[in-house]
């Protein structure tokens, strides 16, 4: 080889390796993990598959949810992170569990409001970059049927907490995404539902991934 071709070669690896690497941190519940199918088939992870292959280089999602966390858990959980990095991008879903346990409305729009801000800081400052998704109807579920719960009441207060969201979301320039309409299928599509009965199938998260990428590529590039 002569040493043209290796100055070539060089600067061929170099171009490469300059590609704008995209992080993700994902922070939410039990719909965050994925609980009930597999790493791959959460959302997060089905949402950088779809910006890889659209040649967004995104690393692993960082994740911070558990099943079963309310606003104050999370916040919890973020402030024994410790996290002193910043991310491209942010989603941010919760609340389920604040209605599942009948906590009070008012103190889910507080602490939703501190976590969102926290949220845009992770982002950067940058509240363009944080992308926040309604809460799913848990009460079109096989688990909610066998719960005694009141489906219709569930409903409503879903949608509570979903119009409280939205508005603080709005308000603070944040990108706000709805999901709820579309798990609400899942009373008549039990494909849409994970094998527990109670939380979305990989073919769900992937319909939220699909209306994330939109959103999300469109701010990246």
């Amino acid at each position: 080889m002569s040493d043209t071709q290796k100055t070539v070669q060089v600067i061929t690896q170099d171009t490469s390796a300059q590609k704008t690497k995209f992080t993700y941190l994902a922070l939410g519940d039990s719909y965050t993990i994925g609980e009930s199918v597999s790493q791959s088939e959460s959302f997060p992870y089905q949402l950088q598959e779809l910006l890889k292959k659209n040649n967004f280089q995104v690393a692993d999602p960082k994740i911070i949810a558990k099943t079963g966390w309310t606003t104050d858990e999370l916040q919890t959980a973020i402030r024994n992170e410790n996290l002193t990095t910043t991310f491209s991008f942010v989603t941010l879903l919760i609340g389920v569990n604040n209605q599942y346990r009948e906590y009070p409305l008012s103190t889910y729009k507080k602490e939703f409001s501190e976590l969102l801000q926290k949220a845009i800081a992770f982002a950067g400052g940058n509240k363009n970059r944080v992308f926040v998704v309604s809460i799913p109807d848990w009460g079109v579920t096989p688990f909610a049927k066998s719960s005694g719960r009141n489906p219709e009441n569930i409903a409503k207060e879903i949608d509570e907490f979903n119009k409280a969201n939205e508005e603080i979301t709005l308000a603070a320039g944040a990108n706000y995404t709805t999901i709820t309409a579309a798990s609400r299928r899942a009373k008549t599509d039990t494909s849409l539902i994970a094998s527990d009965g109670l939380h979305p199938s990989a073919k769900m998260y992937g319909e939220w991934a699909q209306s994330l990428f939109s959103r999300v590529g469109s701010i990246l590039k």
